[in-house]
């Protein structure tokens, strides 16, 4: 069982994490990520013996929870650190690991995580990246699309599939592919989601890699890419309740100030009843974001699949509906920038959205949880 209570260590991070935070200017610039870097926040998670933390997805997502509720979360925290960085400490090679973990917890380089596709979605079983051999080295050709931060990591963790010579068929398989190698190319997606990480379609033609780019056993498959998936979805969750509390923290600062007939609204229960569920929503889906956070941490991959898809599910919920919330709450002042909530209607549904979306983790939780049958 997971630890209901924090640990002091824990709460006496969230404080600090929430003090710099909020002392800090917006993360719209490198200084803020490097910032929270020296001080030890962005690689908390990575292992100690290569310039990390020494602590788990439990401590990262208690630090992105912390930033998004000052106001300064880091989407890149959820592919850099987590993502990529378990990838590689858990399955790289020694050299992998020397020339990427230490860089990666300093702050300075940054790794983006590429697997969707445009015809796939979130089926990673679909993907149509392929990486075939040529020689020692590897051939991969494919596309990607919606992912973050290309333009400012110095390489992208690309998940491509290659054919198991014994069955021939095709088998999930990581690869580092830096930034400007020949056949690698990019371009950037219109969005209206306000977010400092631009989002990017990718295509590999030919992309020739060294051997030395495949990241762990070519053999393993799903264990891999779901030791990556698993802690990006903790992750999500801590960034959907961090905008979350963001929110909600800003519409009640408004409803005990706003006053209409001598009365502050939040006195109100059509005022008040709302703010309240929102805020029983953002704890429950923090206990279920811990407890699958505890159970990757402690090794159990099973357990912390379903945690996390139910903790991604229950955040990205919560999320919604306090942002919707807040901004009933402040009426057209939620609409104006100096409140500072309208930008977070849109980005409030990237957390029911991505990585994977709410519908495909009722799929999961129908099929793997209550053993029902799969329609597809």
């Amino acid at each position: 069982m997971t630890t209901l209570i924090e640990s002091e260590e824990h709460k006496s991070l969230r404080v600090a994490v929430a003090t710099f935070a909020k002392n800090h200017p917006g993360p719209d610039n490198k200084e803020f990520w490097q910032a929270a870097a020296k001080l030890g926040y962005i690689g908390v998670n990575l292992p100690e013996a290569y310039g990390g933390g020494g602590g788990g997805i439990t401590e990262l997502s208690l630090v992105l929870e912390e930033m998004g509720a000052a106001g300064n979360p880091l989407l890149m925290m959820i592919v850099s650190p987590a993502i990529c960085g378990t990838v590689i400490a858990r399955f790289g090679t020694e050299a992998q690991k020397r020339e990427w973990l230490p860089a990666l917890a300093d702050g300075s380089r940054l790794m983006a995580f590429g697997i969707t596709e445009p015809d796939a979605g979130s089926n990673s079983h679909r993907i149509t990246t392929t990486a075939r051999r040529d020689g020692t080295d590897w051939l991969l050709t494919g596309r990607k699309v919606f992912i973050s931060g290309v333009d400012i990591a110095d390489a992208t963790l690309i998940v491509g599939r290659t054919e198991d010579a014994r069955t021939g068929r095709l088998k999930p398989c990581l690869f580092i592919v830096p930034r400007d190698t020949p056949g690698f190319g990019r371009r950037q997606l219109d969005m209206e989601l306000n977010a400092e990480e631009k989002q990017f379609e990718l295509t590999l033609d030919d992309v020739r890699l060294p051997a030395e780019a495949l990241v762990g056993d070519e053999d393993a498959g799903l264990l891999q890419l779901f030791a990556g998936l698993n802690p990006e979805r903790v992750m999500t969750a801590a960034f959907g309740i961090g905008m979350g509390r963001y929110a909600l923290t800003r519409a009640l600062d408004y409803a005990r100030e706003r006053t209409v007939w001598k009365t502050p609204i939040g006195a109100h229960q059509a005022i008040a009843h709302p703010l309240a569920q929102a805020h029983i929503e953002l704890e429950l889906a923090r206990l279920m974001m811990q407890k699958a956070a505890h159970l990757y941490d402690t090794g159990d991959d099973t357990g912390a699949g379903e945690a996390a898809n139910m903790a991604k599910y229950a955040a990205g919920e919560a999320c919604v509906r306090a942002v919707d919330q807040a901004v009933h709450t402040l009426g057209g002042n939620g609409l104006t920038r100096e409140f500072g909530l309208a930008r977070l209607i849109t980005a409030a549904r990237v957390a029911r959205i991505a990585p994977v979306s709410r519908e495909m983790i009722l799929n999961y939780v129908s099929h793997q949880t209550l053993g029902l049958p799969k329609s597809y």
